[in-house]
């Protein structure tokens, strides 16, 4: 027997799981704290679990909760995006284009097609949001996004990627470092330095091949800081507290000015994927297929269906 729900209720528990609290979301919400308690409490009774556990100021999301959050996330992305895809009609392509990019995508066919798009279709409108890879995936998939462009560690069952291209990560040091500007360097030299990288720089996640690589030459140093965001993981470096990996491609004129330097290995250094991922699920406006179908022509022009950069 199929279970019918309200949606306010469903509405109400997502905000709830969002705030951490009942507080939060009746602020939120602009309803009184009952009744976000007794909204929560009548969702549990029509699903028959528990969905949040708040016995003795605990606050933790059971596993019911959290599958039936994923679906909430993933209704609230569509009815966002209702008025963009029942308003899509007429000859003059309108719209808006909601990318999620990991921090550190340099990616010339994205910014040719973007500059492209405008000038074809400048009604079309844009918004982009950076995050950790992760986030971008919870974002295309539970519909907040037009598309994602990230690292993949593992693929989503509910998503589709399509391999954008591929770049290789070195590991660099700033001027202040007393490696900078020596040359004839080799991973033996690095295995005591101080470390700065990312926070997916795991043997388990998606900087798996730097991790292996720095597991394989035995540096032990220290990892004094890390971050998600490419652009904090550079600030660290240059300020010279220790060595750590950045996409050779990326910073490749920072280190012509001499503002990086360019350490061991010199020689196949770790290869990373970058991924389009999207949604098959989602209602995609005009702009947003017609986007997608123009960067992944693109693609068209690389020897083996993605770009390399060294």
């Amino acid at each position: 027997m199929r279970r019918q729900f309200d949606w306010n209720l469903l509405h109400t528990f997502t905000v709830i799981v969002e705030e951490r609290s009942i507080t939060g979301a009746a602020n939120r919400l602009l309803l009184r704290q009952p009744s976000v308690s007794n909204a929560l409490k009548r969702l549990e009774d029509q699903i028959g679990a528990r969905l949040i556990d708040r016995e003795r100021g605990r606050f933790e999301v059971t596993e019911q909760g959290l599958a039936l959050y994923h679906e909430c996330r993933e209704i609230c992305g569509a009815i966002r995006r209702l008025s963009d895809v029942m308003s899509d009609s007429g000859n003059q392509l309108t719209g808006h284009l909601h990318m999620w990019l990991a921090s550190h995508v340099v990616f010339p066919p994205l910014d040719d097609a973007l500059f492209e798009f405008n000038r074809s279709h400048p009604e079309v409108t844009y918004e982009i949001d950076v995050a950790t890879s992760v986030n971008v995936v919870d974002q295309v998939l539970s519909q907040q996004a037009s598309f994602g462009i990230c690292l993949v560690k593992e693929r989503h069952p509910r998503l589709e990627y399509r391999r954008l291209y591929r770049e290789h990560f070195g590991f660099f040091c700033g001027p202040t470092h007393h490696l900078f500007g020596k040359k004839d360097l080799t991973l033996a030299d690095l295995r005591s330095e101080a470390f700065v990288s990312f926070a997916t720089d795991q043997l388990t996640d998606a900087l798996a091949p730097v991790a292996v690589l720095r597991a394989q030459e035995g540096m032990k140093g220290k990892v004094v800081a890390v971050s998600p965001h490419l652009e904090e993981v550079r600030r660290l470096i240059n300020a010279g507290l220790g060595i750590g990996p950045l996409p050779i491609h990326v910073v490749q004129s920072a280190t012509d000015r001499g503002q990086l330097w360019r350490l061991p290995p010199y020689i196949e250094p770790p290869a990373i994927d970058i991924y389009l991922v999207t949604n098959p699920r989602m209602s995609l406006s005009r702009a947003e297929r017609f986007f997608i179908e123009n960067l992944t022509a693109r693609l068209d022009a690389a020897p083996d269906g993605y770009f390399v950069y060294p």
